[in-house]
């Protein structure tokens, strides 16, 4: 097939710069515009020294100039921004994927109450697929529109599905402590984000209220089968540039044993090339999934206190954002999934 011609806008971004990456090595895409306002006419390779040899050029263009040139625009934005692009883009027919947090919340109320802002294209948010391949796959294969998941998100999701879709785990008092590398708060110049601060640090933040956390709670209701379900979402920061880890402890409800979590995990995972399930016992680690498109899970159960511990670990660059997204591309053009991915 020939090439798909691809916009990076916002490459300039953490996102957006792994997506580059990415792109560069994919075999049938080929990168035509990246856009940035703050670097617009200067080389990809005087910004970002790795892709020394690239001719690309940073560039700040119109909605018609990338339609004219691109068949699909991948948005790493900041929120609130995609869907400058994303409304005129669709409309003239290029396919859409969303790094942003814009489309991701079904609920323009729910929206409003997180990001403190009136949603800026409400009218869009019926027709975006949520880019969660392994649950989502056969909507994103005939969709125009992909709202990519959070980091966070994924790292939670994806773990949790298979056991609330076959009832083997309480839909209450569900607690996940996730830490993230620095890279997930985006490239900005912020004191906390700053080296002196974040080195030698490990830190909660938003225990209550973060942005993730009402799109965690809608894709488990969706996989529980009920119409509201919540959680305690603590995020922590920990010094180190890229990488999620999750640790979730969920209420059995009955006794529930490793086999059959073990067996649970292959009915739903066996076949997937981006999802690794560990033996029983053992806890995932981000050192094994960096720089690659892996949500690597691991489990063990606890009969002192009846729960179930499980430890998620994700890239949060790649499978927590940008490896996804490509994920989501190969799909809709029925390419194998793996393509430019590892």
């Amino acid at each position: 097939m020939s090439k798909i011609k691809i916009a990076v806008v916002g490459a300039s971004g953490y996102s957006g710069e792994e997506l580059v990456r990415l792109l560069l090595r994919h075999p049938t895409c080929e990168i035509r515009i990246i856009t940035s306002r703050q670097y617009a006419g200067r080389k990809v390779e005087e910004v970002f020294p790795r892709f020394t040899g690239q001719e690309l050029v940073f560039s700040n263009p119109t909605v018609a100039e990338i339609a004219s040139e691109c068949d699909a625009a991948f948005l790493a934005l900041p929120h609130g921004l995609a869907a400058e692009f994303a409304q005129p883009l669709l409309e003239k027919g290029i396919k859409v994927l969303d790094l942003s947090a814009d489309f991701r919340i079904r609920n323009a109320d729910t929206y409003k109450k997180y990001y403190k802002a009136d949603h800026p294209a409400p009218r869009l948010l019926k027709d975006a697929i949520y880019g969660l391949p392994e649950i989502y796959r056969d909507e994103i294969a005939g969709a125009n529109f992909i709202a990519c998941p959070g980091c966070y998100p994924t790292s939670i999701i994806l773990p949790l599905y298979p056991l609330l879709r076959e009832k083997l785990i309480s839909t209450r008092d569900i607690v996940v402590a996730s830490m993230s590398g620095v890279t997930g708060a985006g490239r900005k110049v912020d004191l906390p984000y700053i080296f002196p601060e974040c080195n030698e640090s490990l830190r909660a933040y938003s225990p209550t209220g973060h942005r993730h956390l009402p799109e965690i709670e809608q894709e488990l209701a969706v996989a529980a089968g009920v119409p509201e379900l919540k959680i305690n979402f603590v995020p922590h920061l920990v010094p180190m540039n890229r990488g999620i880890n999750s640790t979730i402890v969920a209420p059995t409800g009955k006794d529930l044993s490793e086999n059959t979590v073990e067996e649970t995990y292959s009915k739903y995972y066996s076949g997937e090339k981006f999802v690794r399930v560990l033996p029983k016992g053992r806890m995932a680690d981000t050192k094994f999934v960096t720089m690659s498109n892996v949500c690597e899970i691991g489990f063990a159960c606890d009969p002192h206190t009846g729960k179930l511990v499980i430890s998620s670990c994700i890239d949060n660059l790649t499978k927590g954002a940008a490896g996804q997204a490509i994920q989501c591309l190969n799909i809709i053009y029925k390419l194998d999934e793996s393509l430019g991915l590892c």
